[in-house]
């Protein structure tokens, strides 16, 4: 495998452009865990209620960081296409730096479930999801 901080850089210059409107850039990741963790620093501008990140931010940064994990950790894997997401609001998710995890819990050829977590400055965890996906391979040639 490439150097890790090098597929770091290159990820967060190439990724979708969602990611970097909402101040977000992948800081790590874990192959072996299939994991990835992502740092947002969302402004006021996705809030509701003064400084409450609107629900659907929330879901799409979880989204990002579940969908990193399986492109991340399989090559041959070209576009993830969510199937079905869950997400839990379990405190505010406040305007700030927040950190997301994705992970995938089982993978097959075709599909994979994964789970996702937002914590806040202060380490809170604010938001849980779960997601099943459709998964996109390069043809073999």
């Amino acid at each position: 495998m490439h150097n890790k901080a090098k597929i770091i850089e290159q990820i967060n210059q190439h990724g979708p452009k969602l990611i970097g409107m909402l101040g977000g850039q992948l800081i790590n990741f874990d192959t072996d865990k299939t994991a990835c963790t992502f740092e947002f620093v969302i402004s006021k501008d996705f809030c509701h209620s003064i400084d409450i990140v609107q629900g659907g931010f929330v879901t799409a940064m979880l989204d990002a960081a579940m969908s990193h994990a399986v492109i991340i950790c399989d090559q041959e894997i070209t576009n993830v296409s969510s199937l079905e997401i869950k997400t839990s609001y379990l405190a505010p998710t406040r305007a700030g730096k927040l950190r997301v995890e994705g992970w995938v819990i089982k993978k097959s050829y075709k599909t994979a479930f994964m789970e996702g977590h937002v914590y806040n400055e202060d380490n809170e965890l604010t938001a849980t999801a779960s997601s099943i996906a459709k998964l996109l391979r390069a043809p073999k040639l």
